[in-house]
């Protein structure tokens, strides 16, 4: 969502004392500001929520700074959707009541700064916006947006009139205990809220249809993606915060949370997903070359990637550009070489222990035969470059904004890929991972 974003111009708000926002995000980029909402009334006037460039989630703005609050807690995983909520009431007599921050249905106590609005103000950060005013990813300065929000957003929504608590919008399941989407939201949205990006996109051409009944749309700048990746199933992408090297960092560019990641000439190191720890189970995976480069190659490593490149490779299976594959201790002839615009498809069953790579949806054959006698924690599906550009699809059914152009499904259903997995491997995906039946 970097370079898309949503705007609109509200009207009279219901109170410029009390408000929610309720939003689930799943971040790619690290360590760079990046901003989730934003409203704009003048260079002095305005509001916002974003995460800091230290990877904090800060809540900010008004007239001199009457909202200043910013966690201690950092934001860093990649593989996760945050439900994030933010409570404004100001008619609260107890300063810290008056902004409210939620995280997965949990209050954060532990801030850096704890700056709160006075008893009853009427804040600029829930009144009357400027033109384009509202924006959800990005900072509009009443000229030219900035500070994209890198990554994925789902179920937003903003209260005019109310503060909600978390349990409005999500609950803890009784099954996993894990805190998810609440399928009935009842709540008062009032003359300036809405509710978007509910189910897709919503789109009518250029518009983001609010899905509140208030009739507040969005206007869309950019292409919006409808990926698979949801709160409710978790893909895999790529994590910057694990690598096998200290030095040459690849770079995640900004495209459906981290799908993507290139390195310079001269500069090689490992690309690798953030569901990691894979130790039983039939998944499959693609990875498409953009940039071959000096070096390439495709495969997984048992985890966990020690981050002082201390790893020897013999739990590596890896399937190189040059047609060889490694065998955990030094290259060997393997299958057909491959080049910028190939897509290689990785197939592994750890519970058997073998995997099988493919070129273009045509097997190259068996790779290997005892992943699991030498597995150590778990694999992780990646792959390595030097000088190269890699899209790796997890079953999202992307390569970069691409869309596949074949759009094949495996068994049961759950993921996208250009070419058929074989039958019964799974895209990897939370609920494949913790499905009960491994065949």
């Amino acid at each position: 969502m970097a370079s898309t974003y949503l705007y609109r111009t509200s009207g009279t708000p219901t109170s410029q004392k009390k408000g929610t926002f309720s939003f689930w995000v799943k971040r790619s980029g690290l360590s760079s500001t990046t901003r989730l909402f934003n409203n704009h009334v003048t260079s002095v006037y305005y509001g916002y929520i974003d995460f800091t460039g230290g990877d904090k989630l800060r809540v900010a703005g008004d007239d001199a700074g009457t909202i200043s609050v910013q966690t201690n807690r950092l934001f860093r995983d990649t593989n996760a959707w945050y439900h994030i909520v933010i409570a404004i009431d100001t008619t609260q007599s107890t300063a810290a009541d008056r902004v409210k921050v939620y995280v997965n249905g949990e209050q954060e106590t532990s801030f850096a700064t704890s700056t709160y609005p006075s008893q009853n103000d009427n804040l600029n950060f829930l009144s009357t916006s400027a033109s384009n005013g509202h924006v959800i990813g990005a900072y509009y300065n009443g000229s030219a947006y900035s500070g994209g929000f890198d990554g994925l957003m789902s179920h937003i929504h903003f209260i005019d009139g109310t503060a909600y608590a978390p349990t409005a919008f999500g609950e803890t399941d009784s099954t996993t205990g894990i805190w998810k989407i609440k399928s009935t939201v009842s709540v008062t949205y009032g003359n300036n809220g809405w509710f978007v990006l509910k189910d897709g996109n919503n789109l009518s051409g250029s518009t983001v249809q609010d899905q509140s009944g208030e009739g507040n749309n969005f206007t869309a700048s950019g292409t919006l993606t409808s990926l698979k990746d949801c709160p409710d199933n978790v893909f895999a992408t790529l994590n910057p915060l694990a690598r096998r090297l200290t030095t040459n960092d690849p770079t995640y560019l900004n495209t459906n949370s981290s799908l993507q990641a290139q390195t310079g000439n001269g500069q090689n190191n490992n690309a690798i997903a953030t569901l990691g720890d894979l130790s039983k189970g039939k998944y499959y995976f693609e990875c498409k070359v953009q940039t071959v480069g000096n070096d390439f190659g495709v495969g997984i490593s048992d985890t966990p990637i020690p981050s002082d490149g201390s790893l020897d490779g013999s739990h590596e299976i890896i399937y190189k550009n040059d047609g060889t594959k490694w065998n955990g201790s030094a290259y060997v002839s393997y299958g057909a070489s491959y080049t910028t615009g190939d897509i290689i498809g990785c197939a592994f069953d750890v519970t058997a222990g073998t995997i099988s790579f493919y070129k273009n949806g045509v097997s190259q054959g068996t790779a290997a035969t005892d992943l699991a006698s030498s597995l150590v924690y778990g694999y992780t599906p990646g792959g390595y470059t030097n000088h190269g550009v890699m899209h790796f699809n997890f079953g999202n059914g992307y390569f970069g904004t691409t869309a596949v152009s074949s759009a094949q499904n495996p068994t049961d259903g759950i993921g996208i890929f250009e070419y058929s997995p074989p039958t019964n491997y799974r895209a990897i995906c939370t609920k494949s991972i913790n499905a009960q039946e491994y065949s």
